[in-house]
C-alpha cells in the first residue's frame, strides 16, 4: 500500500508566523480534511511529518503539541480520513538533530517502525525542506503552493537536489493522485511550466499573488 507523508502547517492547516500554540489557533485549510479522507478511501496510508520548533523555543510543551494532534486526527476522522501516525521534530534549527527536515529522520523512523516502503511513497509539503527530506529518503516529493509554497518555490527551488512535482494544494494533489495522474518526475505539467516561467519574469509579484490566490481557492479541485 502506497504511503503518503504530509507536512502539517501550510498543507493541512494554516501557517502562523507566531506558530500554532493551541487547538484554538489551529485552522484547517479549505478542503484539507476532505482530501485526506479521499486518499484514505483510495487505500493510501497517511503519515504526518512536521517540524515543531515551537517546543524548542519554549512557547509550548510537547504535551500541547500532542493534544493538538489528537484533536486534528479526531476532526479528520469525522469526515472519513485516517492519519496513521504523526511524527514531529521538537528541536530548533541549530540543534543539528537527525529528525528536523530537510534531514530524513522522521521518514526513516516510519520505515523502521511502521514498515513503510519508501520507494513506494510520496511526500507532500509546502517547503523546499519537505522536498529535500523526501529526496534524501528516496521518496517522490510534491511541493504544494498553499501555505509558504509559492515563496518557497521562488526563493529556494534551486536547493532541491532532484526534480519534484508542483501542485496547488493538498486537495489538488489528492485529486491528481486518486485519478492516477502522473506523480513521477519527468516533463512539466501546465502549472509547473507557469511556475518556472515565473522565475524569468519581472512581474513576479503579480504572478505570485495570482498563484497564491489560485492555490487557496475552493474551486481548485476542478483543476
Amino acid at each position: 500500500m502506497t504511503t503518503i507523508f504530509l507536512d502539517r502547517d501550510g498543507v493541512i492547516n494554516e501557517n502562523r508566523s507566531d506558530y500554532v500554540k493551541s487547538w484554538q489557533e489551529f485552522r484547517f485549510l479549505t478542503g484539507s480534511r476532505e482530501a485526506i479522507a479521499k486518499l484514505t478511501r483510495a487505500g493510501y496510508r497517511i503519515i504526518v511529518c512536521t517540524n515543531q520548533a515551537v517546543i524548542a523555543r519554549g512557547y509550548i510543551a510537547s504535551d500541547t503539541v500532542d493534544d493538538i494532534h489528537r484533536r486534528m486526527i479526531a476532526s479528520i476522522a469525522e469526515v472519513g480520513g485516517v492519519i496513521e501516525h504523526v511524527y514531529y521534530c521538537p528541536h530548533g534549527k541549530d540543534e543539528q538533530c537527525a529528525c528536523r527536515k530537510p534531514r530524513p529522520g522522521m521518514l526513516l523512523r516510519a520505515r523502521d517502525e511502521l514498515g513503510v516502503d519508501l520507494h513506494d511513497a510520496l511526500f507532500i509539503g509546502d517547503s523546499i525542506t519537505d522536498v529535500r527530506a523526501g529526496i534524501a529518503a528516496g521518496v517522490r516529493s510534491i511541493l504544494v503552493l498553499s501555505g509558504l509554497g509559492v515563496d518557497q518555490f521562488r526563493n529556494h527551488y534551486h536547493e532541491a537536489e532532484e526534480p519534484f512535482r508542483i501542485m496547488l494544494n493538498l486537495e489538488h494533489a489528492a485529486n491528481c493522485i486518486v485519478r492516477g495522474l502522473r506523480t513521477q518526475v519527468g516533463g512539466q505539467n501546465t502549472l509547473e511550466s507557469v511556475c518556472y516561467a515565473m522565475l524569468a519574469t519581472t512581474k513576479q509579484p503579480d504572478l505570485l499573488s495570482r498563484l497564491h490566490e489560485w492555490a487557496m481557492s475552493p474551486e481548485v479541485s476542478q483543476v
